[in-house]
């Protein structure tokens, strides 16, 4: 029986072109942008997030009678998950920043992308429900002088610049998944 045998030869693989230097060039990776995890923009974004949920949280704790109102119940769960998640990212934005590493594993930015965009929806429809509760107290019923207006109000306008802050973590996050 006349069976064939293949024979196989190594074929080398052609050389990388040449930089100026000489040396071979690095491979291209995306661009860094300030506000993404593992930047300086990103732990300022994160530490903001960060303080804004923590003063919404605390002015609103420190209200005797905010559990009386669901909205004002969801806004300290909303603000408590947005603080704490805003600060264990901070923390690994400061690791990152440590020993120079930057996040761009396919699966730590979904998480991050994931986590960013539930906290700030839950804490931007916390934000709205106080802001309603909190016209219908002052400006509806006129009873600010029985109900803690100006601390509702503060809290709710902390929630809405913890948000304003969340979101462009969420939206550099989101492109740099959808870039890839």
């Amino acid at each position: 029986m006349n069976v064939s045998h293949p024979a196989v030869h190594p074929v080398e693989p052609p050389m990388p072109p040449l930089t100026a230097g000489g040396a071979n060039a690095p491979r291209a990776r995306m661009k860094e942008i300030q506000g993404m995890p593992g930047t300086i923009g990103g732990l300022v974004l994160r530490l903001s997030q960060f303080a804004f949920a923590a003063v919404a949280l605390s002015v609103m704790a420190s209200t005797s009678d905010f559990p009386s109102v669901t909205a004002f119940r969801y806004l300290v769960a909303a603000s408590s998950l947005q603080s704490l998640w805003s600060l264990s990212l901070a923390i690994l934005d400061i690791y990152a920043l440590l020993v120079g590493r930057c996040f761009q594993n396919y699966q730590v930015v979904s998480s991050f992308a994931v986590g960013d965009g539930v906290t700030s929806t839950l804490t931007l429809a916390a934000a709205c429900a106080s802001a309603g509760i909190t016209v219908l107290i002052g400006n509806d019923l006129g009873s600010c002088s029985q109900n803690h207006c100006i601390e509702f109000e503060t809290a709710t306008a902390m929630a809405f610049l913890s948000w304003f802050t969340a979101l462009p973590s969420f939206l550099l996050n989101f492109w740099s998944l959808a870039s890839r």
